[in-house]
């Protein structure tokens, strides 16, 4: 079973760093620890935003569908990201689901004290205004790579899962086993080209598979197409 979070832990997420200990020890009264299978819904699009929840571990999406149906990732979600946290700050209807990916640990959070802190601490504004450009500019980065050729398409979609899985640290971090149905998904790819390029980058050594995961073994390749300066 998951530990609650401390005080400690929270302080480690750059929105809440400043935190006085005490300040920090309030947001965290009354919270409830979820851990979910992978595919489980965490939150639903249209439902009211009264959920703030931190990933303690595992991963997860932010997905929507589009007017024909098609899923679109938005974005990905790892260990110390927050989730519904607009929607708890406008206090309307949340506007994606938040899906797991992965076996995935949560803590949810009052969001009566996170608007609280929000409304009074305008360092926590200040941090917020950066986590949410940072995700806009993720965001805007996956779409242009929509015109991208496959392989490029789906390398960009293994360094993002790597990134989320160590906190924005290594490209090349273990990223741990998906269907190849989600890779698709998330690369915009038809499953049977994701399969082919897949394959197509083990056999040349590119990505490589062991008891961790997948990786990208090769940085170069991530350098060739402008994905890794």
């Amino acid at each position: 079973m998951a530990s609650p979070l401390t005080a400690a832990d929270l302080q480690s997420l750059s929105l809440f760093a400043h935190l006085p200990l005490d300040q920090a020890e309030t947001l965290l009264a009354g919270q409830i620890t979820l851990a979910v299978a992978a595919d489980q819904v965490l939150l639903i699009q249209q439902d009211e935003g009264e959920a703030l929840l931190v990933i303690q571990d595992g991963l997860a999406k932010v997905r929507s569908f589009s007017a024909d149906g098609e899923e679109v990732v938005i974005a990905l979600l790892g260990p110390g990201d927050l989730m519904g946290e607009m929607a708890v700050l406008t206090q309307g209807v949340r506007n994606a689901d938040v899906v797991a990916l992965t076996p995935l640990v949560a803590v949810k959070l009052r969001a009566g004290l996170f608007r609280d802190l929000v409304l009074h601490d305008a360092r926590v504004c200040l941090e917020l205004a950066r986590l949410l450009a940072v995700r806009l500019t993720a965001t805007h980065a996956r779409l242009l790579l929509r015109g991208a050729d496959a392989t490029t398409r789906l390398l960009a979609v293994l360094q993002d899962l790597a990134l989320t899985a160590s906190r924005g640290q290594d490209p090349l971090a273990p990223i741990p086993p998906l269907p190849q149905r989600e890779l698709a998904v998330m690369a915009g790819l038809a499953r049977p080209t994701t399969s082919s390029t897949l394959a197509l980058l083990r056999e040349r050594g590119i990505v490589k598979v062991d008891s961790q995961g997948m990786r990208i073994a090769d940085p170069q390749a991530l350098r060739k197409r402008g994905l890794l300066v």
